[in-house]
C-alpha cells in the first residue's frame, strides 16, 4: 500500500488539525541485561527446560504497521495503529 509522507490530522497539543510528517515505527534492539530477560534465561536452565511453549510458526502472515505522526508546527509525536498489510510505501 502506498501512503503520503505528509498528512493533515488532529494534533492534541495544538488542539487543531495540522500537517504531520509520517514515518514507520521500527522496534529498537532489546536489552540483553533487562531483568525479565535474565530471569527467563535462568528459568530455561536446569530441569523442566522452556517455561512456556516456543512458538514454531506464526498464524499471521502480516503485521499491523505502526505509524509515527510528528506535528509540523509543535513537534509533538503521536502514534497511530495502522492497517494490517504486507508492505507500506511512504512517499506516494
Amino acid at each position: 500500500m502506498k501512503m503520503a509522507k505528509e498528512l493533515n490530522t488532529y494534533c492534541p497539543k495544538c488542539r487543531r488539525h495540522t500537517s504531520h510528517s509520517v514515518t514507520l515505527y521500527k522496534k529498537g534492539r532489546e536489552r540483553a541485561l533487562a531483568a525479565g530477560v535474565r530471569r527467563h534465561e535462568l528459568e530455561k536452565h536446569g530441569y523442566g527446560g522452556q517455561k512456556w511453549p516456543e512458538l514454531k510458526r506464526t498464524a499471521k502472515t502480516t503485521k499491523k504497521q505502526l505509524l509515527r505522526l510528528k506535528c509540523k508546527s509543535c513537534g509533538y509525536t503521536i502514534q497511530r495503529y495502522g492497517v494490517r498489510l504486507r508492505k507500506l510505501e511512504l512517499g506516494a
